[in-house]
């Protein structure tokens, strides 16, 4: 079996090019399902039985796992199984009719555009780590960019001129994404007045945002550092580095952007995953509605 799935996560990652934390997941999935058919009998995934699938569903189920969690486990496996069954390594196939649970999708938090403000307003830009703050915080609200799309940006992607940057999303995709004139101001900045300070041991390896120690800032690194920014401006909302992005995508959709458009900058293969901004655009109509109707 380990040998199975070393090959399997070669696929995973050479063929269909995820990302490191996709592969992760999906494998992890994957080994806890065989080691549960393991003990329940089989030793090799040719010997798994549906009842033995579907029991394995029914047990995470019982350990309280979400529908989302669930509907994961499943697509590993089936994904898996197909794997097998293109590589000729077995025909059984004990997932064909294992059933997704239904998902509720749930709205994520968003910022006002004032709250929004609030946050660069308050950031203490007197001093290096304060310009690059505001600059981090700019250039991954003005767009839309996941905090790993933000902390791997490089110097060379950049294009001041064209107002675009070039970024490599999710299972090393590239997409150019259209960068407000207020970041590339405060990048500049940055550039001029901060990212020296941070990069005097020359250690940086053409990353643009660095930490105090002149290396590529860290996820949790920028995460003190918006928890920071939250508690000063004042704002109780469950706020952590995405919801710049689903504040990129609603204020978008609330001023009238086109919606493949939105889909293009966010990186989405699937429309219907930036679909879910719609909803909250519906809600912001609503909201509007209700406060300036006069018979509301």
């Amino acid at each position: 079996m380990d040998e199975i799935l070393r090959q399997y996560k070669s696929y995973l990652i050479f063929e269909l090019n995820l990302s490191s934390h996709s592969v992760e997941a999906y494998t992890h999935d994957i080994k806890r399902f065989l080691g549960y058919v393991k003990r329940n009998g089989a030793n090799s995934p040719a010997d798994v039985e549906p009842k033995q699938a579907h029991r394995f569903v029914q047990l995470l189920t019982e350990l309280g796992f979400s529908s989302g969690t669930l509907a994961r486990n499943i697509s590993s496996i089936r994904g898996f199984y197909r794997f097998l069954n293109s590589e000729k390594i077995t025909e059984n196939d004990p997932t064909q009719n294992l059933e997704r649970p239904k998902l509720s999708r749930k709205l994520p938090v968003v910022l006002t555009y004032e709250e929004i403000k609030k946050i660069m307003d308050l950031t203490d830009v007197s001093k290096s780590l304060g310009i690059r703050n505001r600059a981090m915080f700019e250039t991954i609200y003005a767009s839309g960019l996941r905090i790993s799309e933000l902390l791997n940006l490089l110097l060379a992607n950049i294009y001041f001129e064209h107002q675009i940057l070039r970024i490599f999303g999710k299972g090393s995709k590239e997409r150019l994404v259209p960068v407000s004139a207020s970041a590339l101001k405060w990048i500049q900045r940055y550039l001029d007045e901060a990212r020296p300070v941070l990069d005097k041991q020359n250690k940086s390896n053409g990353v643009l945002f660095l930490s105090v120690r002149g290396t590529a800032m860290s996820r949790m690194g920028f995460w003190k550092i918006l928890n920071k920014a939250l508690k000063k401006a004042e704002i109780k909302k469950e706020v952590h580095p995405h919801t710049f992005r689903h504040s990129f995508a609603t204020h978008l959709l609330e001023n009238g952007a086109d919606l493949r458009a939105v889909q293009e900058m966010l990186g989405h293969v699937d429309i219907s995953t930036t679909q879910i901004y719609t909803h909250l655009d519906r809600s912001f109509l609503q909201q509007e509605y209700k406060t300036y109707h006069p018979r509301s």
